[in-house]
């Protein structure tokens, strides 16, 4: 008898990952590929589209006709912010222009002229500032830009619906793609904001459905129920929101630290000086979230002490936190770390360092590092009464993160997970039936429980 699954595929900016998932959501099969980025009409590389659908197409097919697999559900996680423009055909008309392609500054200008003051709106749609980021702005661009092109748009999908769109021929726009800043949304209004009526933009966006939606349909002789697709980042958070009871914010650590708070009523602060922005769960509830370029500082900044010190590149996963010297660093404590990739008013002008082992430049970085991300953290808590705080990631196995963030939430409950499936697990719940309970976490998470140091006298 073939073993039931729910297909997900989970797709990055590098890695393109599939997964079968068991009715218990643990993973029976999984498989990944990387394409060579192509470039745009400009140069910039982005997405190879065409091959991402062939893949798509090629992988599904190949596992209905396995005999050990009956797939009963499928869904798609994706990264946000890119939009996937198709006539009335269905074939795109434009590549699937990359969140890192420059927007022109006339366009910024000419935007805010129309919709400003920039503050207003940046604070109304839960954006951190305007680009190619905000996916809202590419069909500005495009309708001044490229009025040719815009005029053949029949449907703009974001790129989790996209992929839905290739299984089921049906258009459809969901909140978590919609909220993950886009410029699109009023949060204050819980509609589209008043712009995008403006510029009719609302006639090339499908209808907005439930991330939760589902289509039952006959594919190649398998009835299976497909799913609209949902943000990755929302898709990760999804499980903590179903199994925990009591409120909490969640540090999802790598490249990026993210701090997501699901439970806040709070609007973004026009005083915020971390990178404060808006998410939005599958009920269309706003997380506030707050984000540093965490992984990336620690990258540059570990790969300037291997050097110095002359130790070999993985060194720095030894290092454990050790309590004299962080005693020794606090007692006459100063700023060190030049940040490459953060901007924070506390830097020196250059790095300076006053250490001659590198186990205490080591624990000087991270001190420097959690402090920023005690800030993002703090940020992200606002005034809510939050005391749980999850940490996952790849900053939830380094002992000296831990136990720093531990040491200043003592009065918060730390807890860490291994959640390397991340968002394609919670793709395959967002369109389960199945009720989580606390146990979920424990059992499919690796959940660990810390507890602050000692502070000796």
């Amino acid at each position: 008898m073939k073993q039931k699954v729910t297909a997900v595929f989970d797709i990055g900016k590098t890695n393109k990952k599939f997964f079968l998932f068991d009715k218990d959501f643990k993973e029976v099969h999984k498989e990944y590929i990387t394409f060579d980025e192509i470039v745009d009409e400009d140069g910039h590389p982005t997405e190879n589209l065409l091959a991402l659908q062939k893949w798509l197409k090629g992988v599904f097919d190949r596992i209905l006709e396995a005999k050990e697999f009956q797939i009963k559900a499928i869904n798609f996680s994706t990264y946000g912010a890119s939009f996937v423009h198709i006539d009335e055909n269905g074939n795109p008309l434009t590549p699937l222009y990359n969140y890192t392609k420059p927007l022109p500054d006339s366009i910024v200008t000419s935007f805010f002229e129309s919709y400003g003051p920039k503050d207003t709106f940046l604070r109304t749609t839960g954006c951190g500032d305007l680009s190619m980021l905000n996916s809202g702005l590419q069909l500005y661009w495009l309708k001044k830009t490229k009025p040719e092109i815009f005029k053949k748009i029949k449907y703009s999908l974001h790129l989790p619906q996209y992929l839905s769109y290739i299984f089921t021929g049906i258009p459809l726009s969901e909140y978590t793609s919609i909220g993950c800043h886009t410029a699109l949304w009023d949060y204050g209004k819980k509609d589209y904001h008043a712009w995008v009526y403006k510029e009719g933009f609302d006639s090339v966006l499908p209808p907005i459905v439930s991330t939760e939606t589902s289509i039952n349909m006959n594919y190649n002789g398998n009835r299976i129920k497909i799913g609209v697709g949902i943000h990755d980042s929302s898709a990760a958070l999804l499980p903590y929101v179903r199994s925990i009871k009591n409120k909490f914010v969640l540090v999802s650590t790598g490249t990026w630290s993210i701090v997501f708070n699901p439970f806040t009523e709070e609007v973004i602060d026009d005083n915020d000086d971390r990178d404060s922005l808006n998410y939005m769960r599958i009920n269309g509830k706003p997380v506030k979230a707050t984000r540093m370029f965490l992984g990336n500082e620690y990258k540059v900044q570990v790969d300037k002490l291997n050097e110095e010190f002359g130790v070999d590149e993985d060194y720095h996963q030894t290092v454990k936190f050790d309590y004299d010297t962080y005693f020794e660093i606090m007692q006459d404590f100063e700023y060190c770390f030049k940040w490459e990739s953060i901007s924070d008013k506390n830097m020196p002008s250059k790095t300076r360092m006053f250490y001659d082992k590198y186990e205490h430049a080591y624990h000087q970085l991270m001190i420097e590092l959690v402090l920023l991300q005690i800030e993002c953290i703090r940020e992200a808590l606002g005034n809510n009464n939050i005391a749980k705080i999850y940490v996952d990631g790849g900053f939830s196995n380094n002992d000296i993160y831990i136990k720093l963030l531990s040491h200043h939430f003592r009065d918060k409950k730390l807890r860490t997970t291994e959640a390397s499936l991340g968002s394609a697990l919670g793709a395959a719940i967002s369109i389960s039936d199945t009720k989580l309970n606390s146990k979920f976490l424990k059992k499919n998470y690796a959940l660990k429980k810390h507890v602050p140091f000692i502070v000796k006298s």
